[in-house]
């Protein structure tokens, strides 16, 4: 994983000087909140319902285990003794105290790792598939090219007040896992038919108030055209995008309101001019970005301790059934630790289970761990034969909940419990949904179903790409929860369509049960997904679940 040179440490340690003497001023009153607000933000600093949060970065999702012990060394002396993980692969402090975060940024700075440009209208955290660099399906790991997106984003004059925010996304894989056509400009490693490696890019996609699917904006690009191109796509969207209103700000509203071709055109004459300016320095760059992504030396051992423990301990199996995903080194497997046990609050670690996250990947993992958008931790490079050790620590910290994928692997946002944004609860909601699933043991039949959730329009927990979206609003000062269905977050796609009427607080989670209770009477068999049997039947016989006394009242 990268490591910061000179520069980049100087470079940080002078950004924090600076905020500590801002901290400082606004503490004295010689700044107020409005002249102070756009100086913490550019600082990933946010003002919400019960005190100030702290969003840490967390670049493509990469740690170290020194990192995450750092993690939790600010959950622990700044903050209540835990952090949550988001679906943009950072992390929140929900508690710290103004005087306590220079403090804290200091320590980030120590162990490379920083909270700028996480918030404001800048171009946030590049995020990346969460198994890079280990995946089976992927044609090379994406994170250098991530890697290359941050250090040239990162205090990009031109780019530090836009409109609005920008998310870039990166993926190498024949399966997307980082939700490529939901972010406002996404790289796609391919390779042509002659066999050169080049990048699709994607422009245009996002959720939140008005969600749409990013749409290909150059199908390929040759290597050394990557950044400039990049460079000029922002730089036109920076230049006529809309000023007058917040809401029709982001890249999505312009390419719909100039129209792709036209677009693309504006990008291309850009792009002429922009990429003369990089003179190949980039691509120089580049190369010494890809020198610290070496892979990890692999180890060729005899899986017999595995074998064993999968044949003879069924807690064990059903965790590796659920957990695991097939690496690209024979012999390896990629774990994903759950941060969802039943009833608690998805994403959500305490200091005790990431330093214990970080001591099984010192031991077991390389030394390395993955935030995925998914909002739970990964250990990319583990040895079947160090599977069980793993799964006893796991058990341990009571980070051992096999449950990937299925109905209590919510994607949930902070709700209105933290938010200042949030129109109604999600946490709570997630909690008894999961809960309510596990009492019934039905999980495992169930089968893969994701379920997201957002407090409000923004649309932070991904509920439209959700197989079913829960989205929390205010109606006449009650919670009222919209569902969605169909929703897709892969390579295929799709925007969830509105099932009907909201839901009350008290009436949403046994409306979910109505609705899978309703897709295993559907389906046609074990094998059928939800988003398969719903995408064979349509709307209509899941809505009649959903709301049977409309059914009744027709009848």
């Amino acid at each position: 994983m990268y490591q910061y040179n000179d520069f980049d440490k100087a470079f940080l340690a002078e950004r924090n000087r600076q905020f500590r003497a801002q901290v400082e001023r606004r503490i004295a009153g010689n700044l107020t909140e409005d002249e102070f607000k756009p100086l913490r933000l550019m600082n990933g600093l946010y003002l919400q319902l019960h005190a100030y949060m702290l969003r840490v970065a967390i670049p493509y999702g990469t740690l170290s285990s020194t990192q995450m012990d750092t993690l939790a060394l600010l959950a622990e002396k700044w903050d209540k003794g835990y952090g949550h993980f988001t679906t943009r692969q950072n992390i929140q402090y929900n508690w710290p105290k103004l005087t306590d975060v220079p403090d804290m940024l200091d320590a980030l700075g120590e162990v490379g790792m920083h909270a700028i440009q996480t918030s404001g209208n800048t171009i946030r955290n590049v995020t990346a598939d969460h198994f890079a660099g280990a995946a089976a399906d992927e044609l090379e790991d994406p994170r250098p090219i991530a890697e290359l997106i941050r250090q040239w984003s990162t205090d990009h004059p031109e780019f530090q007040f836009m409109g609005r925010k920008f998310k870039i996304a990166v993926s190498a894989g024949a399966q997307d896992r980082a939700v490529l056509k939901a972010h406002d400009l996404a790289v796609r490693i391919v390779q042509n038919d002659a066999g050169e490696i080049g990048y699709q890019v994607l422009v245009g996609g996002g959720l939140g108030r008005t969600p749409m699917i990013g749409k290909v904006l150059n199908d390929f690009l040759p290597r050394e055209d990557l950044l400039p191109y990049i460079e000029a796509t922002v730089s036109v969207w920076n230049q006529i995008g809309r000023r007058d209103n917040k809401y029709k700000a982001r890249i999505k509203i312009t390419v719909h309101e100039t129209g792709l071709e036209e677009f693309r055109a504006m990008v291309e004459e850009r792009f002429e001019s922009v990429r003369q300016t990089f003179s190949g320095i980039d691509q120089d760059l580049l190369q010494d970005i890809k020198a610290h992504f070496a892979p990890p030396a692999f180890r060729n051992a005899p899986t017999v301790e595995f074998d064993r423990a999968y044949d003879t301990n069924p807690l064990f199996r059903s965790w590796v059934d659920t957990n695991l995903t097939t690496h690209r080194a024979p012999g390896y497997a990629i774990v994903t630790v759950s941060i969802k046990k039943h009833g608690q609050t998805p994403g959500d670690a305490t200091s005790d289970q990431m330093r214990a996250l970080a001591e099984i990947a010192r031991q077991y993992g390389h030394d390395e761990l993955r935030i995925s958008h998914e909002q739970n931790v990964i250990l990319p490079h583990v040895h079947k034969s160090d599977l069980p050790a793993v799964y006893d620590a796991l058990r341990e910290a009571d980070l051992h909940t096999a449950n990937i994928g299925l109905v209590s692997d919510i994607i949930a946002c902070p709700g209105m419990d933290y938010c200042a944004l949030a129109t109604a609860r999600s946490i709570p909601v997630a909690q008894q949904i999961a809960t309510r699933f596990d009492e019934l043991k039905l999980e495992h039949d169930i089968g893969h179903l994701q379920i997201k959730i957002s407090g409000c329009i923004n649309a932070c927990g991904h509920h439209h790409v959700g197989h079913i979206g829960i989205l929390g609003l205010d109606r006449a000062g009650v919670e009222n929860y919209q569902i969605t269905l169909g929703g897709d977050a892969t390579w295929d796609a799709e925007i969830g369509q509105r099932a009907g009427p909201g839901f009350a607080y008290d009436e949403i989670v046994p409306a979910i049960e109505r609705l899978v209770n309703g897709y295993l009477e559907l389906r046609e068999g074990p094998e059928e997904t939800f988003l398969q049997a719903y995408r064979r039947l349509g709307l209509a016989p899941f809505k009649a679940h959903l709301y049977p006394e409309t059914q009744a009242n027709a009848a």
